[in-house]
């Protein structure tokens, strides 16, 4: 079992997680219109070129589920429950393709559940960094992780 059980965080703690992962504009592209998001700046070069960035952005929620995927193998692979909600989600730098993203994640909160008694409820800051150190996605998630066997 990869993740850990809910006796296995600490509050305050802060997870490097190894694994790292370059975007390319086939997930961007893939990612974009199977979610039937038709925006532009995703999608065409020549309008993107036109922008502020010069060129297309990688869609915001694929950069939100890869930040959050590179960190399940290390917290809440085989032992999670569920996720509760994603909440004060922020991206304060764009991922563009080429971009290399790694994450981290930061123990903000755990409590027992109180209708539960074999689960508790881990509160996660989830971040990644782009190539060059920069923040690209921050959000809190709050987790149903199983308490680990008696």
């Amino acid at each position: 079992m990869a993740g850990r059980w809910f006796e296995g965080f600490s509050e305050g703690e802060v997870i490097e997680h190894a694994t790292r992962r370059t975007v390319t504009e086939t997930d961007n592209v893939l990612y974009t219109t199977m979610t039937m998001n038709p925006a532009a700046i995703h999608l065409d070069h020549d309008y993107s070129s036109k922008t502020e960035f010069g060129k297309p952005l990688v869609n915001s929620v694929f950069t939100l589920g890869l930040v959050v995927g590179l960190s399940v193998g290390d917290t809440t692979l085989g032992t999670t429950v569920g996720n509760l909600g994603f909440e004060d989600v922020k991206f304060p730098k764009p991922v563009f393709h080429g971009d290399t993203i790694r994450a981290e994640t930061e123990v903000l909160a755990r409590r027992e559940s109180k209708s539960r008694p074999t689960q508790g409820i881990v509160t996660f800051v989830h971040r990644g960094f782009n190539q060059r150190g920069e923040v690209v996605c921050e959000c809190r998630r709050l987790a149903l992780m199983m308490k680990a066997p008696a």
